[in-house]
C-alpha cells in the first residue's frame, strides 16, 4: 500500500527509508523539500501531491526531522495520520540521544521491524474504523453552531406582511370612495339608508361629502373655462412640444467633428512644444536602482515591541505574583530557560505581529498563515536562557519575510533581450491587470529605461476599450523619440508605436506588432492591454486568448501597492483565468509583478507581501512617481525593514 517511507533531517542525511517498489522518488521528494519545507509557507504538517503521488509530511523541530510518507493519490487510506504519528513518536523516543544536538551520532538505525509492526497496527485499526457506523456530527460540527447573532436578528424590511382583515379594509374605503361621485361629479347617495333618522355624526360627514363634490366640480370647470379661453394654435407653433434644448457657447456640433477627431497625428501635433529634459538623460543606464523605503512609524522600536509581548505573555499564563517578584527580578519576566517552546508561550506574540502585519496593509488571510507558519517552525524548539519569546518570534517572521521577497529565480530582463537579439527575434513583454493601476505609464517608464541601454522598443496598443488610451501612449512615443532622437542612434528610431485603431482584435493587433518587429529588426515588443476586473469573464478569456496565441516571453501583472486584502483576490483570479481559459497543457500564467503608486503609501508595504506570497513570483518593478526615471527595483531587505518597524 505504502511506496515509500524516509525519515531525514533538515540538513539533508537520511537516517533510514523504507521503499516497496523500485519506482525513483527522488524527483518528488526533492520538490516537496523545495515547495513546502524550505518555503515560509510550510506548515508543521500536510500534504503535497506531485505527478500522481500523495506526499505526507511532518516535521519535528525539536530534533530538526522530517518524516515523509508516499502513496499512491488514487488509494483512501484512512491510517495514514495515526501512521505517522506514531512513527514519529516511536522514532524520536527510541532515538533521543543519538539525535540531541550536542550529542549527535548518526549510525545505523535498525527501524525495520517496529515500522512493519506499528504499519500492522495502524492497518488494522483503519480496518476497525472502516467497519464501524458513522458516528452523527455533535452541534459543534454542525451548519446551526456557526450562525452569528447578527443573522437571528429581524430587519426592518423582514417584516412579516398584514394580515387580509387590513387590505379588505383599503379596498372597502376605495369602493366607498369612488361611488362617492359619479362619472358628472354629482353626489351619488349612499349605499346603506338609514331608517332610523341621521345618527350622530352624519351632518358632519354629509357636509364633508358635499365640500369634495364641489371640489371636483370646480376643477372640471376651470379646465374647461381654459380650454375655452386659448387661441386656437398656428401650425408651426403646434409642431413645437416640450422643452427647447439649450444652446451652449462653443458647444459644437457634426461640422467640429473633424477638427475633434485626434486618434491621427497632424503637422502641428508632430512639431509640439515639449522640450526633453537633458538632466534625466543617462539616468538609467544599466541595472536599475534599488528602491528606498523610510518608515515614520519611529513608536514602534523592537524594545517596545518585546516589552509588550512579554506582558501579554506574562498576563496569559496567569500570574499574578505583583507584590513579591517586584524589585530586580522583575527584569527577568520574559526570559525563558532552555525549554520547549508551545503554542501557548508564542501566542500573544503571533497576535500582536499579526495585528501589526494587517496595519502595514497585508492582506488579513496571508497574514494569519505567515503566524502559523512562523509557530509551526518553533513549536517543540529549544530557544536560549536571555532569549525573549517575543524576539524570537519576531526574528524569525522576519527572516520568513525577507525570504519570501527574494526572487525564486533570477530575473534579469536586460540580459533576456540581448539573447533574443543575438537569436534574431524581438523580446516580448505583456503587461495585465485591473483598470487604473498604471500599465500605460509604467510600460512607459520601461520603455525609457530599454531606450538608454540601447535597446529598440515598439510598443502595441492592444487597449482598444479606453478612449485616448491610443493617444495616450503616441504622446509618450512622442516625448522619449525627443529624449533620445535619431541622430543619436544612427537615424534609427527608437520607440515606434503599432496601433490599429479602436474596436479592433488585441490578440491580432499583438500579433501584427510582433511579426512587424521581427521583419524590423526591433529589440522588444511592449504589449499594452485594456485594463479588465478579474470577475469579467468575456475580458479574461480575451486576456488568455491574447497570450496563448502571442506566447510573450515575459508576462507581467500591474497592481497598486495601496490595496490590502484585493490583491489577493486580483492575483488569485488573473492566474486561474489564465490557467482555466487557455487550450494548452501547460498555460502560460503570470511571471512577474510590477507594483505602482509606491510613492502614496508611506510604510504601509504590505500589499508586496500579499502579491508575493499567493504568486510566488517577484516583483520585477517598482514606480515610485510620475517620470520616466520614477523606476526602481525592489530591496527585500528594505521593505521587510518598513513592514516591521
Amino acid at each position: 500500500m505504502l511506496d515509500l517511507f524516509t525519515i531525514f533531517t533538515k540538513g539533508g542525511i537520511v537516517l533510514w527509508c523504507f521503499r516497496s517498489t523500485n519506482q525513483l522518488f527522488t524527483p518528488p521528494v526533492n520538490a516537496l523539500i523545495k515547495s513546502v519545507i524550505l518555503q515560509a509557507s510550510g506548515e508543521r504538517s500536510g500534504v503535497y501531491d506531485h505527478d500522481g503521488l500523495s506526499l505526507q509530511y511532518k516535521l519535528d523541530n525539536e530534533f530538526e526531522l522530517v518524516f515523509v510518507v508516499a502513496f499512491q493519490k488514487i488509494l483512501q487510506l484512512s491510517y495514514i495520520d495515526k501512521f505517522l504519528s506514531d512513527v514519529h513518536l516511536e522514532f524520536r523516543d527510541r532515538y533521543k540521544n543519538d539525535l540531541r544536538v550536542d550529542n549527535r551520532n548518526y549510525g545505523d538505525f535498525e527501524f525495520s521491524a517496529d515500522f512493519r509492526r506499528i504499519l500492522e497496527r495502524a492497518e488494522k485499526w483503519g480496518r476497525q474504523q472502516a467497519t464501524m457506523p458513522k458516528q452523527m456530527r455533535s452541534y459543534e460540527d454542525s451548519a446551526k453552531s456557526k450562525k452569528t447573532v447578527a443573522s437571528m436578528i429581524e430587519r426592518k424590511g423582514e417584516e412579516k406582511p398584514p394580515a387580509g382583515g387590513s387590505k379588505k379594509s383599503v379596498k372597502i374605503s376605495e369602493k366607498k370612495k369612488v361611488e362617492m361621485v359619479d362619472s358628472e361629479g354629482v353626489e351619488s347617495s349612499s349605499p346603506k339608508s338609514s331608517s332610523n333618522g341621521p345618527e350622530p355624526g352624519d351632518d358632519l360627514i354629509m357636509e364633508s361629502r358635499k365640500k369634495f363634490a364641489e371640489k371636483m366640480m370646480g376643477k372640471g370647470s376651470k379646465g374647461s373655462k381654459v380650454e375655452k379661453q386659448k387661441s386656437p394654435k398656428s401650425p408651426s407653433q403646434q409642431l413645437k412640444s416640450g422643452k427647447q434644448m439649450r444652446v451652449w457657447d462653443l458647444g459644437g456640433n457634426t461640422k467640429d467633428l473633424p477638427n475633434l477627431d485626434r486618434s491621427k497625428d497632424r503637422p502641428e501635433d508632430v512639431k509640439s512644444d515639449f522640450t526633453p529634459n537633458d538632466q534625466i538623460i543617462g539616468s538609467m543606464r544599466g541595472g536599475i536602482q534599488d528602491l528606498d523605503v523610510e518608515s515614520d512609524s519611529e513608536d514602534y522600536s523592537e524594545e517596545d515591541d518585546d516589552d509588550g509581548d512579554d506582558d501579554a505573555y506574562e498576563e496569559q499564563r496567569g500570574k499574578k505574583q505583583q507584590s513579591s517578584r517586584g524589585g530586580m527580578f522583575s527584569m527577568f519576566k520574559g526570559l525563558v530557560g532552555s525549554k520547549n517552546l508551545t503554542l501557548d508561550d508564542m501566542q500573544p506574540a503571533l497576535d500582536k505581529l499579526r495585528d501589526h502585519l494587517i496595519g502595514k496593509n497585508v492582506a488579513s488571510d496571508i497574514s494569519q498563515k505567515l503566524c502559523d507558519s512562523v509557530a509551526g517552525k518553533l513549536e517543540g524548539k529549544v530557544i536560549g536562557t536571555f532569549d525573549t519569546i517575543a524576539a524570537t518570534v519576531k526574528n524569525t517572521l522576519t527572516e520568513a519575510l525577507v525570504q519570501i521577497l527574494s526572487p525564486k529565480r533570477r530575473v534579469d530582463i536586460l540580459r533576456d533581450c540581448l539573447e533574443a537579439k543575438r537569436a534574431g527575434r524581438p523580446f516580448v513583454m505583456s503587461f495585465c491587470g485591473v483598470n487604473g493601476v498604471g500599465k500605460s505609464t509604467n510600460l512607459a517608464k520601461i520603455c525609457f529605461w530599454l531606450i538608454e541601454n540601447n535597446l529598440s522598443v515598439l510598443i502595441a496598443a492592444c487597449d482598444t476599450f479606453r478612449a485616448g488610451a491610443v493617444e495616450q501612449l503616441r504622446t509618450h512615443m512622442r516625448h522619449l523619440n525627443a529624449l533620445h532622437p535619431p541622430e543619436k542612434h544612427s537615424g534609427r528610431n527608437m520607440v515606434q508605436l503599432y496601433e490599429k485603431g479602436y474596436g479592433k482584435d488585441a490578440a491580432g493587433i499583438a500579433m501584427e506588432a510582433i511579426r512587424y518587429a521581427n521583419d524590423s529588426k526591433i529589440d522588444v515588443v511592449l504589449i499594452d492591454t485594456a485594463g479588465r476586473m478579474q470577475d469579467n469573464e468575456p475580458l479574461m478569456r480575451a486576456l488568455a486568448k491574447l497570450i496563448k496565441v502571442n506566447e510573450p516571453d515575459l508576462v507581467l501583472f500591474v497592481g497598486e501597492a495601496l490595496v490590502g486584502n484585493e490583491a489577493v483576490d486580483q492575483l488569485v483570479k488573473f492566474n486561474q483565468a489564465l490557467a482555466d481559459y487557455s487550450s494548452s497543457d501547460r498555460p502560460h500564467i503570470i511571471d512577474g509583478i510590477v507594483l505602482t503608486k509606491f510613492d502614496t503609501i508611506d510604510d504601509k508595504v504590505g500589499a508586496a507581501i500579499s502579491m508575493t506570497y499567493i504568486t510566488g513570483q517577484p516583483i520585477v518593478f517598482v514606480g515610485t512617481g510620475q517620470t520616466y526615471t520614477d523606476l526602481k527595483a525592489l530591496n527585500a531587505k528594505a521593505v521587510v525593514h518598513a513592514l516591521m518597524k
